[in-house]
């Protein structure tokens, strides 16, 4: 007998036709369903809070300006980001740059800071606000490992006999204070910076930490990085370059 025949007699034409779109499988597995976005909500948060965090610790971290040492390049309150990342490549601090620390002996002994809420500690510590309660410094490095660095009178500021050109100095301050502390020279040694504030005459820099153990130099290992550009407020936005005046021929030993 023929296959046309044998089609007919069971009453197939042809292979049975796909059940509809809404039908369950043939193996009778449901289709998997989505879970609702307010199930999926806290794991994605945990994991937005995950990167803040790694961001932080290696790339970039903010920080909170709390003194006028650094005026006018940064005001009180202005929020810089800190780019954390190219230490781990071995690039150190050069001159001109200006580089977030932590305390290399005490600088800030005396000074009481504001207590962060329980909120910013935890902001804080994802980097999604800048570090609270933390002991860091701000400052312009002025001489690297090999720099003679000196002030004589109000200045000019020289390093390695060459004098600088400092707009960046705070407005009516000289580049040198007519101070004890202020008059000096300096070697820096290997492994370690010194640094300047650009509010010369309101600035607890290098200059007034000579006594200490370290002679007022910061070690290389104490740089969490370098301050790249205010962040915050958003009129107060800026790139922090380094100035022409570290470029002059010369001036590196």
């Amino acid at each position: 007998m023929s296959d046309l025949a044998t089609e007919a007699r069971s009453g197939r034409e042809g292979p049975e036709p796909d059940p509809p779109g809404d039908a369950a499988p043939a193996s009778g597995r449901a289709p998997k369903r989505r879970r609702p976005f307010w199930i999926e909500l806290p794991f994605l948060a945990g994991i937005a809070l995950v990167l803040a965090f790694l961001i932080k610790t290696f790339l970039l971290q903010a920080f909170l300006i709390p003194s006028g040492s650094m005026q006018n390049t940064l005001q009180v309150d202005d929020r810089v980001l800190v780019d954390k990342l190219t230490p781990w490549f071995g690039s150190e601090p050069d001159r001109g740059e200006v580089v977030v620390f932590r305390d290399p002996g005490d600088w800030l002994a005396g000074r009481t800071a504001k207590q962060p809420t329980a909120v910013q500690k935890a902001l804080g510590f994802v980097g999604l606000m800048p570090a609270a309660g933390e002991k860091h410094l701000i400052k312009r490095v002025i001489g690297v490992a090999g720099d003679t660095v000196e002030c004589a009178g109000t200045g000019p500021l020289k390093v390695n006999g060459k004098p600088l050109t400092e707009p960046y100095v705070f407005a009516g301050n000289t580049a040198c204070s007519p101070d004890p502390e202020g008059q000096f020279k300096v070697t820096v040694p290997a492994g370690s910076l010194w640094v300047m504030g650009d509010h010369r005459q309101a600035s607890q820099d290098s200059r007034y930490h000579q006594a200490d153990p370290r002679g007022g130099m910061v070690p290389v290992t104490d740089v969490v990085g370098r301050a790249i550009v205010v962040a915050w407020p958003f009129g107060h936005w800026s790139t922090l370059s380094v100035p022409d005046t570290f470029d002059q021929p010369g001036l590196a030993r």
